[in-house]
């Protein structure tokens, strides 16, 4: 698959230009099939195969499902998907594409993902209610970042596995947090890499 050079240069972290055409577009798909999966959150008939599905629309994952097993109960094909990551609605992102979830996750409602570049999340992580992953940021010189002709950039965001980040967390670019760490309610974590069993409050 074709990718431009400023698509290249954003996946890189490089200085790139998110108002072109082709990057505008991906992100209005991902916009709507983010609401798509945030409505069908309000359906007390949908199905946990069909929020992975919609799931998976949103993240571009083109892998196919186990088939439901003939004559199946719902709670006999939700244990067939028990190792698909859990994501209450509402959820919002920017690109999804760039979003990497790990088996056992669960990401609890208001979750905003900046994925500028790579936000990876290791199996079993735990996110609570409203945290923010911000993986994209702006020039400080306010006349190189000129509004929306000017350029962005990012840095990849990785949670290792077994980590329990608390509410209301604020993830900035760059940042490592490490295996099995805890990350408490209200945090700031900007440049910091985080090491099994701290608690961050800052």
């Amino acid at each position: 698959m074709h990718i431009s050079e400023n698509k290249a240069r954003a996946l890189r972290g490089e200085l790139y230009h998110a108002f072109t055409p082709e990057l505008v577009a991906e992100r209005r798909r991902c916009g709507r099939a983010c609401v798509k999966y945030n409505k069908a959150g309000e359906d007390d008939t949908m199905t946990r195969r069909r929020q992975v599905e919609l799931w998976k629309d949103i993240v571009g994952d083109t892998r196919p499902l186990p088939p439901r097993k003939e004559g199946s109960t719902e709670d006999e094909d939700e244990e067939l998907l028990g190792s698909e990551p859990w994501v209450e609605a509402p959820f919002r992102a920017d690109f999804g594409t760039n979003v990497r979830l790990g088996e056992g996750v669960f990401i609890n409602f208001n979750c905003t993902i900046i994925d500028t570049c790579l936000v990876s999340i290791g199996s079993r992580t735990l996110l609570a209610p409203n945290v923010s992953l911000y993986s994209g940021t702006h020039p400080l010189d306010p006349d190189l970042r000129n509004g929306t002709n000017g350029p962005e950039s990012g840095k990849p965001i990785t949670i290792e596995e077994d980590v329990w980040v608390g509410g209301n967390v604020t993830v900035c670019p760059g940042v490592t947090i490490g295996r099995g760490s805890v990350v408490g309610a209200g945090s700031v974590v900007t440049k910091v890499s985080l090491t099994m069993f701290y608690l961050l409050q800052v």
